[in-house]
């Protein structure tokens, strides 16, 4: 088992709680002397530049169409990043290199659209990072000539294999975040097709939380003997897996499961750094994660199950170590992104003991510019008692409440919602939560009364495109009526189990309604290009909450200097190519993280193969 290799994982205190939690309000007093002169925006620049923070570059982007998202909707042609907070926003690169005291990095981009880094305020990134083998996203992909290119691209940026097939590093894998709907063929590759594409290497590829899944030649031997309680799992002669029912278990959840009995810690850390170069490829560079359904390592465990008090030790020990700043892969530092944590609970009784503990022993808002502590969510309680109306939620609710933390629901039904806003209620009844900010998340059927009445709590909404993969009608959310209700309204990913963590792929399904398969399924509830950009930047500040609301989320003098620089003008390219876009340049903190093309992986050390991006983004060019 899985724990009986883990070493001990001595992360560094130090590196965790560099940044001091009390500088927020230099940023905070920084942003609204823009418009006062040259000398008061040198002291802007000064009193911004001393916030201890990190990444902590240096850098200059000039000639860009630079979409600040401030309030008055300013669009600059430089910014100034100086110790990674932004100490520049206009038009001068003379007046933006005053601040530096020596040369910065400067770079020309060359009339490209950049914006602040995406923030996506309710995903499962840190399932993401702790996925079982060489994990390789499949949301980008549209047919099944795609898929097999890309596992070809994969399987040459790894070391030789051999044929090895011993457990979950010698597998490439694809565990949740596409749908068949997506390939023109509307299937899965087959075993032969898989064993073409890569000959050498052992595959597995899962549908959503619970299969179906596929399998190659090697996957297959290796799989026909798992030997038991859990074994062996049964494989067609075509490669098919069956899947298993949610919940529940079956074929595909023996498969993951024998996978996941083989991971190492260092498998998880090298998870980890995939799933953030590709995160920061795409332009996310802020991460609001809601947790997992709690593992119990049995085939009843899919896709999104993990363990909630362990699955952030390989995040925190890559945080720790420092690699995401200082390691250099094809000439760039592995990628870095921003991790918020949510705390899921899944209590089954009325008496709450994980809640309790989480409350007795977790900080709201702790930890630095890197990773810090979010909310309580997106569960109050079990997968039973979720929705509410039942005492294990409404204990674990009052108790959320009068802890004074922000908490947030899922509501993917026709009826949770009631329920769970009604709850809201019952619990503002007793201890307000009008200032904390609780939220339901997905709301795919929520009604027009029912926000009305969440509005009233202070609360607000934040939506995901999972039904993007499906073909009901109308497919939901209700975009256009919560956008036009005024609550505050959030855009996120969800993914990747059952939904794209792509916001390109959002941004297509939001504006057009159009599901993977090109047809109409959420008519009437478009929002515009510019009410989309807004929901993954300034809107998702207050969904963030705490210090991150005066950080994240726009390019103003004295916030962090997180900027994307897109492949393409995402204002005005046909709705059929918004879902190609992506970021050839990611700045953190003033530091390049990312340059090119979609950066699917970190290549191993010493595989001498490209790492599955290529540098230098077409047309910008740094000195």
């Amino acid at each position: 088992m899985e724990s009986s290799k883990q070493p001990k994982h001595n992360v560094s205190r130090r590196a965790l709680l560099r940044t001091s939690a009390t500088a927020g309000a230099a940023a905070a007093a920084a942003g609204s002397i823009a418009a006062a002169g040259p000398a008061a925006a040198t002291a802007s620049a000064s009193t911004a530049a001393r916030r201890s923070t990190s990444p902590a570059g240096n850098l200059i982007l000039r000639n860009g169409r630079i979409h600040t998202m401030d309030s008055a909707g300013t669009v600059a042609g430089v910014i100034a990043i100086q110790g990674g907070v932004i100490t520049y926003v206009g038009n001068s690169f003379h007046r933006a290199r005053r601040s530096f005291a020596e040369d910065p990095r400067v770079i020309d981009l060359h009339g490209r659209i950049a914006m602040p880094g995406l923030i996506d305020c309710h995903n499962h990134f840190v399932l993401m990072g702790n996925r079982p083998g060489r994990h390789t996203p499949l949301e980008n992909a549209y047919s099944i000539a795609d898929v097999l290119a890309l596992y070809r691209r994969r399987a040459a940026a790894l070391p030789a294999n051999n044929k090895r097939a011993a457990g979950a590093s010698d597998f490439i894998t694809t565990i949740g975040g596409f749908t068949p709907n997506q390939f023109a063929e509307k299937r899965l590759p087959t075993l032969a097709e898989l064993d073409d594409a890569v000959p050498d290497r052992p595959v597995y590829i899962q549908v959503g939380f619970t299969g179906p899944a596929v399998t190659n030649s090697l996957g297959k031997t290796f799989f026909e003997n798992v030997s038991g309680p859990f074994g062996p799992v049964q494989v067609g002669a075509d490669g098919s897996i069956a899947g298993a029912p949610f919940p529940g278990s079956g074929p595909s959840t023996k498969a993951l499961l024998a996978l996941r009995r083989t991971l190492t810690f260092d498998d998880r850390k090298s998870s980890v750094r995939d799933a953030m170069a590709y995160a920061a490829s795409l332009g996310v560079t802020t991460h609001l994660d809601q947790g997992a359904f709690q593992a119990t390592n049995t085939p009843d465990d899919g896709a999104a199950s993990e363990d909630n008090f362990a699955m952030y030790n390989p995040f925190l020990a890559v945080y720790g170590e420092g690699n995401q700043r200082d390691a250099v892969t094809g000439g760039l530092p592995e990628a870095v992104v921003r991790l918020r944590t949510n705390a899921l609970l899944f209590d089954s009784e009325p008496d709450i003991p994980v809640a309790k503990a989480r409350l007795q022993n977790t900080f709201p808002f702790f930890g630095n510019d890197l990773v810090r502590t979010g909310a309580i969510g997106e569960f109050l309680a079990d997968f039973q008692h979720y929705a509410g109306g039942n005492d294990t939620w409404t204990n674990a609710a009052t108790a959320v409440a009068k802890a004074g933390w922000r908490a947030e629901v899922h509501s993917i039904t026709p009826s949770d919602f009631r329920t769970e806003i009604e709850g809201f209620e019952a619990v503002n009844s007793q201890t307000s939560i009008e200032h904390l900010r609780w939220v339901v998340a997905h709301a795919t059927f929520i009604t027009p009364d029912y926000v009305a009445r969440l509005k009233a709590l202070g609360g607000g909404v934040n939506v995901t495109p999972y039904r993007y993969f499906g073909t009901a009608v109308p497919a939901g959310p209700p975009y256009r009526m919560l956008a036009d209700s005024g609550i505050p309204l959030g855009l996120s990913s969800d993914g990747m189990q059952i939904a794209p963590l792509n916001p390109w792929i959002h941004a297509y399904y939001a504006t057009t309604g159009l599901n993977a398969l090109g047809n109409q399924v959420n008519p009437g509830q478009q929002l515009t290009r510019a009410e989309v950009l807004a929901g993954f930047t300034t809107s998702n500040q207050w969904f963030l909450g705490g210090e991150d609301e005066h950080l994240l989320g726009s390019l103003e003098t004295g916030r962090l200097g997180d900027v994307v620089v897109l492949s393409d003008d995402y204002f005005t390219v046909p709705d059929s190519q918004l879902r190609s876009l992506h970021s050839v340049l990611t700045v953190v903190g003033g530091s390049v993280v990312h340059s090119g093309d979609i950066r699917y992986w970190v290549a191993d050390a010493g595989s001498g193969a490209e790492a599955g991006h290529r540098d230098g983004g077409p047309g910008v060019v740094g000195h």
